[in-house]
């Protein structure tokens, strides 16, 4: 049966109004009219501009169609990208696409913006149509967008958005309707408009259209460096990053993630256990990851979200195999039960020398445990940490740590989402 689903775009795929709002005030201040508060702004996700300058701040036509073009002008320039894809968005796409739907948009949006957006995202490859005014039909009538959207033949067809305006122009057409919670109307509005179903979640909406499907596995990335190197502010940004792009993270760390592997993590870096011995001391952090592997990450990369670990096996190699000098290849050996074949898709290293990663960390804060280990300790960690990116370049992210953390942020960022995308594509 040819199934087709169309998706409205703002408050149904992404989060906009960070970009709406401020090309909404930039147009308010090229008019000459007073900033609108809040509330107003709200309402301008959604329904054509044209309506909401008149409707929401009380323009003109002929104010509005200026209106329109100066909030325009700074939309395709900067607003457009001042967006966020809502957290499982691409877990949907990717089980309807392996269900075998046919997916469009239908927005109010101009459709050259629609489609940049999308294609900046990464997310192209799961649109067989995206339609919006186009700059020479001009037609932004919902039921016209959601006509225009759809196949030309299909056995059951679905709109979802998150507006009266979604749910009336999928009525007209004569096909299911579906409003969702997470946007910008409220559920009396879906309502209110006869939406045959309202979701509150993005994950109702997938158990919806795709009941029992499958889950699409999720990934795995972690995080390495020298203590000081910047880890905890980088984890930040990456979180952020890769939140804006609609992929769900979850933090964890080792030692740590869970509460058994938590309880070994407070005996291995307590500083009253200065006569462990290196061979116990790489024991128990193979036994915590043991643990974490299996209880935390396999787990969340089944449920189809993003595991970004505050260091891994990597650190046991550099630390315990080159600080504590018992050999790369031998704490690899001891921990290889505990990873049983789990590693990160990538690896962000933060690039600095064992020297300046100290100096930070030790003004930070006082050290712990490993961290009171004398400098040829350290220049050994550093050492190890080479010879694992050189043993596997391919899944490491080597980022220069002495930049600036925008900077660095960035150039993580970059690499891992293009890396995340690429995996999507595989399956």
């Amino acid at each position: 049966m040819r199934k087709a689903v169309i998706f409205d775009l703002d408050g149904t795929l992404t989060r906009s109004e960070e970009g709406i709002w401020n090309c909404v005030r930039h147009a308010a201040d090229r008019m000459g009219f007073p900033q609108p508060d809040a509330d107003t702004l709200r309402k301008f996700v959604g329904p054509p501009l044209m309506y909401s300058f008149q409707t929401y701040m009380g323009m003109s036509e002929e104010q509005a169609r200026a209106a329109v073009t100066a909030y325009r002008e700074r939309y395709t320039r900067v607003g457009l990208f001042e967006n966020r894809v809502y957290p499982g968005i691409r877990r949907l796409l990717r089980t309807l696409r392996r269900e075998g739907w046919y997916i469009g948009i239908a927005t109010g949006k101009p459709q050259d913006s629609s489609e940049r957006i999308i294609e900046h995202f990464g997310l192209a490859r799961y649109f067989d149509r995206i339609v919006g005014p186009d700059g020479v039909t001009n037609r932004s009538e919902k039921d016209w967008l959601i006509r225009h959207a759809l196949p030309e033949c299909y056995d059951e067809a679905w709109m979802v958005g998150d507006r009266c305006f979604d749910i009336e122009g999928g009525r007209s057409v004569g096909i299911h309707t579906v409003g969702v919670g997470y946007g910008y109307g409220s559920e009396e509005e879906l309502r209110a408009a006869g939406c045959e179903a309202w979701v509150p979640t993005v994950d109702a909406l997938i158990e919806l259209l795709c009941p029992g499907a499958e889950r699409p596995r999720g990934a795995f990335l972690s995080i390495e460096g020298l203590d000081g190197s910047g880890k905890s502010t980088q984890i930040g940004l990456l979180t952020d990053a890769l939140d804006r792009w609609g992929f769900e993270v979850v933090h964890s760390r080792e030692p740590g993630g869970c509460p058994i592997a938590e309880k070994i993590r407070s005996v291995i870096l307590d500083t009253e256990n200065v006569g462990m011995t290196a061979e116990t001391e790489a024991l128990l952090y193979a036994a915590s990851r043991a643990q974490h592997v299996r209880q935390v990450i396999r787990p969340v990369i089944a449920s189809g979200r993003v595991l970004l670990c505050d260091r891994y096996v990597d650190s046991s190699v550099a630390y315990q195999g080159g600080g504590r000098q018992l050999g790369v290849e031998r704490v690899l050996d001891i921990n290889a039960p505990a990873v049983d074949g789990t590693l990160p898709l990538a690896t962000v290293y933060l690039d600095i020398t064992h020297q300046e990663s100290l100096r930070r960390r030790l003004a930070a804060s006082a050290p712990d445990r490993i961290e009171l280990e004398g400098d040829s300790f350290h220049a050994r960690v550093e050492q190890a940490y080479r010879e694992l990116i050189a043993r596997d370049p391919g899944r490491f992210v080597v980022v220069d740590a002495t930049r600036t953390p925008e900077e660095i942020g960035q150039a993580a960022a970059a690499e891992v989402i293009r890396r995340l995308v690429k995996e999507e594509e595989h399956g």
